[in-house]
């Protein structure tokens, strides 16, 4: 199958992207520098997956301490952050590529051994995940979650403007836009998905008022970058992080008109089937259904990510309901991804064992294709 439109130039906000295979945004807790400082290790990382045209959306970034709830994931809210990013910034500009950051707050995914000055995790309602994950501590020891302190309506302000003050750090670090996660069972989603969300004031209820705190932080961060440098992730069907929701169609419709109205760059949307992604090659038409209702509801650039392979994303972008594809474990193990898809060769194997924290093994090490040709 022809690859010709994924690799077609495309306008993502006030992007113009030479080709339509993204880095998806994957935490690989590397930045191990005092003060969840980024370093030129974490450089070297994107620059060897940057692209001529290409988009690079980071690995998740915490907006504040309290927003943290991974060891040695990194900030964008302090100096030295800022000048850490720096690197990666100009190591991606250098091969005329473009990177978002990726802006996150974990909410109650987090362990108050992270920042002990301040106390228990937070959410939208004290309800702890009940889906036997576990949480890291500081220390990198896998532990029960710890039941969340719901939010206080005054307190929510604070959490806009710890947005806001990210997405300014963002744009002195020279990143092109910023990525909003509101995906995967952080702080973002917790508010707006009713199994996390059992409020009973103004950020409670009703879709409306639970999509709320969302979309005040997105016209937060589109007065500071503008419309077309703001994107956002979103997972309608996701169960990560013991989320759901009783009424998805409904909640992420009007959530992804109200994005609409506001011309917002792009939404990068997980696909359902990403959780069980391994090894299937398969279209469920019932999902590809999904796509396509979410996508009648959002007018501007649409990103997919989840369980594709080649000849997946060549179909999403051929058939319309993807204007581009977001690539994870694929692109983590091949550092010139965009290039192996186009030419068709075949792909290096990911190592799920170096996924997260450690130094260059999985990380810097994976072979580019004139490496194994040579």
């Amino acid at each position: 199958m022809t690859t010709s439109s994924l690799f077609s130039s495309v306008s993502v906000g006030e992007l113009d992207l030479a080709h339509r295979v993204v880095l998806a945004p994957l935490t690989r807790l590397r930045s191990t520098q005092p003060g969840d400082v980024p370093n030129a290790l974490n450089a070297a990382y994107y620059k060897q997956r940057a692209s001529k045209g290409g988009l690079l959306i980071t690995e998740a970034t915490q907006i504040s301490l309290q927003g943290k709830g991974y060891p040695a994931a990194p900030g964008i809210y302090t100096p030295a952050q800022i000048e850490g990013w720096k690197l990666v910034t100009e190591a991606v500009h250098s091969k005329g590529g473009y990177v978002f950051a990726q802006l996150w707050h974990v909410g109650r995914i987090s362990h108050s051994s992270l920042h002990p000055d301040l106390g228990l995790p937070v959410s939208a309602s004290a309800i702890a995940p009940a889906d036997g994950s576990k949480v890291l501590t500081a220390s990198f020891q896998q532990v029960e979650f710890e039941t969340p302190r719901a939010l206080e309506a005054a307190e929510l302000p604070g959490i806009v403007e710890d947005y806001r003050h990210a997405a300014e750090c963002s744009q002195a670090a020279g990143f092109d836009g910023v990525e909003i996660h509101g995906a995967n069972g952080y702080l973002l989603d917790q508010f707006l998905e009713d199994g996390t969300n059992q409020r009973t004031d103004q950020y409670g209820g009703s879709i409306e008022n639970r999509a709320r705190l969302l979309l005040e932080v997105v016209d937060a961060v589109v007065g500071v970058l503008g419309k077309g440098r703001v994107g956002i992730r979103l997972s309608p069907y996701g169960k990560f992080n013991g989320m759901g929701d009783s009424n998805p169609v409904a909640l992420f419709t009007h959530v992804l008109e109200q994005l609409s109205a506001r011309g917002v760059a792009y939404v990068h949307l997980v696909e359902p089937r990403a959780v069980n992604a391994e090894g299937d090659t398969s279209i469920d038409p019932a999902l590809l259904e999904t796509a396509k209702v979410y996508r009648k509801a959002f007018r501007g650039a649409l990103i997919s990510a989840g369980g594709y392979n080649r000849e997946l994303a060549v179909q999403a972008v051929a058939s319309g309901y993807a204007d581009a594809v977001a690539f994870g474990r694929h692109f983590l193990a091949n550092p010139d991804l965009p290039e192996r898809l186009r030419v068709g060769a075949e792909l290096n194997k990911y190592d799920r064992s170096t996924f997260y924290g450690g130094g260059e093994e999985g990380y810097t090490d994976y072979p580019a294709l004139q490496e194994v040709t040579a």
